[in-house]
This record gives structure tokens, C-alpha cells and sequence, in this order.
């Protein structure tokens, strides 16, 4: 039998079985792998990531496992490039980089920091023990910088709840890192400064704190109105207890100028609800200057889609809802809207919630905003103002259906806005903003020591079972309540939604218990539209 022999007259077989036992000494022997933590961002919420990176001998390519989108694959050039360039060596050999847990989906450049500090550590330029403490998070440019990326505060909070102690993040974001209590921020510009932290070199000192905006002399105040005198209550009540507000009239007769006032009467945020509202500005990319401290306004056109008012997409993010969190949503020129957008409103309102399913992915983004919409009573918009509508009755009833009775019915106040007299335009203002807030923030405060060790923080977020525990009527209120839900005037939903109205009226006036007259004034607000008052005729 011919034995194959190599030149030196070794039979193949002898090499084949040392190639064998060097195999298994690479694998049982001490392989360069270096691992560090990052987070990624799963609708709002932090979700923390291994970035594991093996070095071995073979044929140079650089692999990226772990269920990463295209960004995520493009970091092998951005990471490479950054390396090169921040002077440092980039392994010419097989490098494999797994982002675990595998199953969770990893979106955007947020991992490219991560995986370049695992690929310096696997290849000895950085000392692996120094990783064990950190967390990264940043997309690189090719000359090594970090550049901005969203999303800095939830990852800080997912680094503190996985008992991570320093955390490095690009420098623009470190303010924002650090509302985070009990954890070390680094916020540093390149990779370079990045692997001299990692050394044991001393955390960069924080930039400057951002200048808070001061305040314009020409911002909204309620003193630029005049007369409409029911509408100013309205909005008093609707700020005091966080009720849904539809205000319905004619064109140029104020609506939009009294929705818009609404933020100068709001209480400001506790700290706890202005990290909450930072972090979902900061994961939507649109907030990067520390917390923040006013109560977000939102008010999308009427052309928005569903997806943008709710949240969705893909992958899924938070809606125009979500980010009026703590806030306000404004709906100008409600009948406008598409009746879908405005139907996938209903659940957001109801529970301040909104789960959000796509490709078998459940995410829940947070929705406890307070509703002001406006609307015209017709096509036209002078339904009821004299002889000057022209629609028909058809034009009427094609007019209301846009706006769906489960909808109208989730809305607290319902008020119409006449055309001011001549005399009122020239009288002086009813109230200013500064006045309103202070009755505003005391009947919030004996709310919030009501309602202190339950979910809801005031009255408009009460349940069914929180308004039958909290809520106390007089019998002469009581009385005035069942007989207009015994006439059919009220649903249950919206006998329960004057309740709450109700209890905020006495709130505004120093009182535990609801009296005849606080339940008359709330069955009062939820008064009839013109273009049904025209219907009804």
C-alpha cells in the first residue's frame, strides 16, 4: 500500500493529528475574549446587551451575531475605521462579536462604542478586567469621535438597576446620563478618551450645564384674553384635575388661543415625572439639554396617521401620545382628524396606556396626557351663530359622525365658545395665568395627599374603584346625579367622569365634599354641541 508523505517524510496522517491536538489546545487554552455591557433601547425602556468579542488566528473578517438590524452591521466599518484612526491596531485576524441575549433585536449605532472597546480589550490593548465595572453606550464617526446618541438617560437608569457603577457615554449626553443617582458618568468625545477612562485615568469632569431658556415677556398668558368667562373655568377646572377639554365654535372666535394657554396654569412636574417625560424625549431624539422641566404641549396636524398619533412603526416608536406624557395633546380642528386616528385614541385615554404589537413584539409606552381638542359645530363652522350657516342637515349628520360617541364621551368638558361682545374686547382681563396657577397647584396638592399610595397622581386619573374609595357627595348631590343618569343623560363612563369633575370644582374651592352645586356646574360643562341643539330642533 502507497503511504502519501510530506517533503520532510512525515505521512499526512501525522499532520492531520497535529493539527487535531492544536485545535484542542486553542480551544481548552486561554482564547481572546473580552466582554462589556451596553443597553439597548426596546420601545422606551433599556434593555441591557453582552457585547462578547472572540479572537482567534484565521483568515481576517470581523462577524456580528446577535440579531442586529443593518445599522448594527454597518458598525464593522465604522469600528474598524475609528479604530485605525484613534491610532490604535486592529486585529488582522477572525473576529467574532456577539451582541446576547440573542433574541432581543438590536436597532441603531447606539453598540459601536461597546464593540470597539470589546475589540481592544480581546486584542490586549485595553486590560479586560477593566470593563467589569462599565457600561457604554455611543455611535462612532470614523475618525473615532463619539457622536450624539439618543437615549443617554434610559440607559443610565438600565445601567443603576443592573448594578453597574460607571457608565461612558458621548459628552453631550453626560448631563443627561447623570440625573441618574448612584452612578459615574464619563462623558467623553473620542474613542481615545474612552481607553485612557477604561486605563484608570480620571472620569472627565462634567460640561456645563446648559442654560435654561429665559422666560420670553411674550409667552401665552391667560391676561391676552377677554371676555369668555365659561371657557376660562373650563380650562381652570381642566388644569386642576387633569380633565379631557373639546371646545367647540365658530371660526376667530379664541379656541385655539385658549388651548394654547393651557401649559402657563399647568403645576410644575415633580422630579419624578420629569425624568420619566426626559427619558422619552431623549429616546425620540428630542431632547439632549438635562431634565426637563416643562410639561410637553403637543399639537400634530390633523393629516397624522394613527401609527404617529399612538406610536408604531418599525421598528416601533413612541407617538405624539406618548411624548404629551405628563403633558398636554392639542387637537386643533378635531373633525379633521381621521376617524381611525382618532378612534386609537380611545384605549391611550382610558387605561394612559398604549401596547403597541409588532412582529411579535409587545412594547407599552406610557399615555397620561390631558386632551384639549377644538372644533368647528359644522362644515361651515357658524352652526347656531344667527342665520349665517348654510349646511344642510346631511352636511350636519356627515359632520358629527366624523367625531365618534365613544370618543366625545371619554371627554370631560365640553364647552362652547361664543364670539366675545364689542364691550368685552375692551374690558380688562378676567384673570392671568400667574393667579390661575396657584389655585391650580393647591387643588393638585390636596389631591396628591387624597390619592398619595395609589396609581392615580390627580383626580382625572382616578378609576372606578379610586372614585367610589376617594369621592364623597352630599345627598342633595347625590340626588341631582341619579336623576340625570335615570333620564339617560349620562352614561356609566360619563356618570363617573363627573364625578371627577365635580370633586376638582370642590378641590378649587377648599373642599373634601361635593356639594349640589359642584355637581350642577359638571353636568353643566358637559353641555350640547350647537350643530346637535340644531339637530334636536
Amino acid at each position: 500500500m502507497t503511504i502519501l508523505r510530506r517533503a520532510d517524510g512525515r505521512p499526512w496522517g501525522e499532520l492531520e493529528h497535529a493539527v487535531n491536538h492544536a485545535s484542542d489546545a486553542d480551544a481548552y487554552g486561554d482564547p481572546m475574549l473580552a466582554r462589556i455591557a451596553t443597553f439597548a433601547i426596546d420601545g422606551i425602556d433599556p434593555r441591557q446587551v453582552s457585547v462578547e468579542v472572540d479572537i482567534r488566528s484565521g483568515l481576517p473578517a470581523f462577524t456580528i451575531v446577535g440579531l442586529g438590524d443593518a445599522a448594527v452591521r454597518e458598525s464593522r466599518d465604522r469600528v474598524r475605521s475609528a479604530i485605525f484612526n484613534s491610532r490604535f491596531e486592529f486585529p488582522q485576524s477572525r473576529i467574532t462579536a456577539n451582541l446576547a441575549p440573542a433574541f432581543l433585536r438590536k436597532v441603531g449605532p447606539g453598540f459601536d462604542v461597546a464593540l470597539a472597546l470589546a475589540v481592544l480589550a480581546a486584542s490586549g490593548q485595553v486590560p479586560p478586567h477593566a470593563l467589569d465595572d462599565y457600561a457604554v453606550f455611543g455611535e462612532l464617526s470614523l475618525s473615532g469621535e463619539l457622536r450624539d446618541s439618543p437615549g443617554a438617560l434610559a440607559v443610565a437608569e438600565g445601567a443603576r438597576h443592573a448594578g453597574l457603577r460607571r457608565l461612558i457615554v458621548p459628552r453631550e449626553r453626560a448631563h443627561e446620563a447623570a440625573l441618574v443617582e448612584g452612578l459615574e458618568v464619563a462623558g467623553v468625545s473620542s474613542l481615545r478618551a474612552a481607553v485612557e477612562v477604561l486605563g484608570g485615568g480620571r472620569l472627565p469632569r462634567l460640561p456645563e450645564a446648559p442654560l435654561q431658556a429665559a422666560s420670553d415677556a411674550a409667552e401665552p398668558d391667560l391676561a391676552d384674553i377677554r371676555g369668555h368667562a365659561a371657557p376660562l373655568l373650563a380650562l381652570e377646572i381642566a388644569a386642576a384635575g387633569s380633565h379631557n377639554l373639546l371646545l367647540e365654535g365658530a371660526p376667530g372666535t379664541g379656541k385655539t388661543m385658549l388651548a394654547r394657554r393651557m401649559p402657563s396654569i399647568l403645576p410644575a412636574m415633580t422630579r419624578a415625572e420629569a425624568i420619566e417625560v426626559t427619558r422619552i424625549h431623549s429616546v425620540a431624539g428630542l431632547h439632549a439639554a438635562g431634565l426637563l422641566r416643562a410639561r410637553p404641549f403637543r399639537a400634530p396636524h390633523h393629516t397624522i396617521s394613527a401609527a404617529g398619533l399612538v406610536g408604531g412603526g418599525a421598528p416601533p416608536r413612541p407617538g405624539e401620545a406618548t411624548l404629551a406624557h405628563h403633558g398636554v395633546l392639542f387637537l386643533d380642528e378635531l373633525a379633521e382628524f381621521q376617524r381611525s386616528s382618532l378612534d386609537a385614541l380611545r384605549q391611550p385615554i382610558e387605561d394612559g396606556c398604549v401596547t403597541i404589537v409588532r412582529g411579535q413584539r409587545a412594547l407599552l409606552f406610557p399615555t397620561r396626557f390631558m386632551l384639549v381638542a377644538a372644533t368647528n359645530p359644522c362644515p361651515c363652522g357658524f352652526a347656531g351663530v344667527g342665520d349665517r350657516c348654510r349646511c344642510g342637515e346631511a352636511d350636519l349628520r356627515r359632520h358629527q359622525r366624523r367625531l365618534s360617541g365613544p370618543l366625545l364621551d371619554r371627554m370631560d368638558l365640553l364647552i362652547g365658545v361664543e364670539r366675545p361682545e364689542e364691550h368685552d374686547l375692551r374690558a380688562p382681563p378676567h384673570t392671568s395665568s400667574a393667579r390661575t396657577r396657584e389655585r391650580v397647584a393647591c387643588a393638585r396638592e390636596r389631591q396628591r395627599h387624597r390619592l398619595g399610595g395609589t396609581t392615580a397622581s390627580c383626580n382625572g386619573e382616578m378609576d372606578a374603584r379610586q372614585v367610589r374609595r376617594h369621592v364623597r357627595l352630599e345627598e342633595a348631590a347625590e340626588r341631582v346625579l341619579a336623576q340625570a343618569y335615570a333620564v339617560g343623560a349620562l352614561s356609566a363612563r360619563g356618570r363617573h367622569r363627573v364625578l371627577r369633575v365635580a370633586q376638582t370644582i370642590a378641590d378649587l374651592d377648599g373642599r373634601d365634599r361635593i356639594a349640589q352645586a359642584d355637581v350642577l356646574r359638571a353636568l353643566s360643562l358637559r353641555q350640547r354641541s350647537a350643530a346637535e341643539t340644531a339637530l334636536a330642533a
